[in-house]
């Protein structure tokens, strides 16, 4: 809901609708004082104003064919329940916040060391493309130096690393915890195989060969997010290597 445009129109209807009930106020405070006519152009914008109105509170003005509508009691309803809606359209914002559930908040500083650390100087300069960067390849660094293996790229190593078959000379793999006969252990195995590489793939080669990219600060602190997912598992496995 544009709450923005509820409140310019309904603070529009009210500052006119104050003018006809002052015109009101003086002809009944002195009888010399002629009534007003009634207020066509307010009726029309009462129209616009109702319908805002009754986005926020649904039985708005439900009261109001009891009166006559150029009476005070009939304008003295709008005026109680417009006033009513222009409030709630100037705090609904913040009363939604506050009642919205508390949400968790992703903390760089949590991150795993192998990603902040590197990427935290270039963070506090904005460069959020090079931090990113700069995470990913240390991520790599630490991959290769795990499995003493510099003779292929950030993503084969990633695919052959986590692979679930049987490691084979000078290709070790990294392997978590647990029952390797189950479904569960060789999903792991794949899930990070395949994250992993498509990390190094979607986000590292992107920010590795474009001259800018259009990442908010929110979009790249996911992707350091997501470098510091597979520095943790990498950190978690154990290497296994060939007979």
């Amino acid at each position: 809901m544009d709450h923005a445009y509820a409140i310019e129109k309904l603070t529009y209807f009210l500052d006119d609708l104050r003018a006809h009930l002052a015109h009101i106020d003086a002809a009944v405070a002195d009888n010399g004082v002629d009534w007003p006519d009634w207020p066509q152009e307010l009726a029309i914008d009462l129209v616009r104003a109702r319908r805002i109105a009754e986005a926020y509170t649904p039985d708005t003005l439900s009261e109001l064919h009891q009166y006559d509508s150029n009476s005070l009691g009939y304008w003295q309803l709008v005026r109680r329940d417009i006033t009513e809606a222009f409030g709630l359209a100037k705090s609904e914002d913040e009363i939604s916040a506050f009642l919205r559930p508390a949400s968790p908040s992703l903390t760089a500083e949590a991150m795993h060391s192998w990603v902040w650390e590197p990427a935290a100087p270039l963070w506090a300069a904005e460069a959020h493309q090079d931090a990113v960067l700069t995470a990913a390849r240390t991520v790599n660094r630490r991959l290769q130096q795990k499995l003493s293996r510099h003779d292929v790229g950030d993503k084969e190593l990633c695919q052959q690393s986590f692979a679930p078959t049987s490691p084979t000379p000078g290709k070790p793999r990294l392997r978590f915890e647990g029952d390797r006969t189950t479904p569960t252990w060789r999903a792991r195995q794949e899930g990070a195989m395949h994250v992993s590489a498509g990390a190094f793939l979607g986000i590292r080669n992107l920010a590795a060969h474009e001259e800018t990219v259009t990442w908010t600060e929110q979009e790249a602190l996911e992707y350091l997010a997501a470098f510091s997912v597979v520095a943790r598992w990498i950190e978690e496995c154990s290497v296994e290597t060939a007979p």
